[in-house]
């Protein structure tokens, strides 16, 4: 079983690293696809097939929190597992996310082994590749 990755960040770099966290916790990755904002986030989950979500809060055009509320009232994107991984660490944020519809909020900098277990636990088990 392979998932089919989105990362949405407004970093580059960032998403580099998410990538590379991704694969160094041999999360099993089908297809990757990038976004550098909610509003390219939403455009790709149309277009794609996508099982889970990795955003950041704060990005330009769009941001995390604006693309979880679109999500949410829509029946099938609704359905998509989204995880924050973000540098912002206010608990009434995170509550207000989780109210949401938000399945896990990682705090950066990430680690192989938190990502691991957080896609563990949102997706549900699998065999390490």
């Amino acid at each position: 079983m392979s998932f089919n990755i989105l990362i949405v960040d407004d970093s580059k770099t960032i998403r580099s690293v998410i990538k590379k966290t991704l694969e160094i916790a041999r999360v099993p990755i089908g297809t990757l696809y990038e976004a550098a904002n909610g509003e390219e986030g939403l455009s790709v989950m149309k277009e794609q097939w996508v099982d889970l979500v990795f955003a950041d809060i704060n990005m330009p055009v769009m941001t995390g929190i604006e693309m979880v509320e679109i999500m949410a009232k829509d029946n099938m994107l609704a359905k998509i597992p989204i995880v924050i991984i973000s540098t912002e660490g206010s608990k009434t944020r995170i509550e207000e996310l989780f109210k949401m519809g938000v399945r896990a909020y990682i705090r950066k900098p990430i680690t192989p082994e938190i990502l691991r277990t957080v896609v563990k636990d949102v997706m549900g088990d699998y065999n390490d590749a």
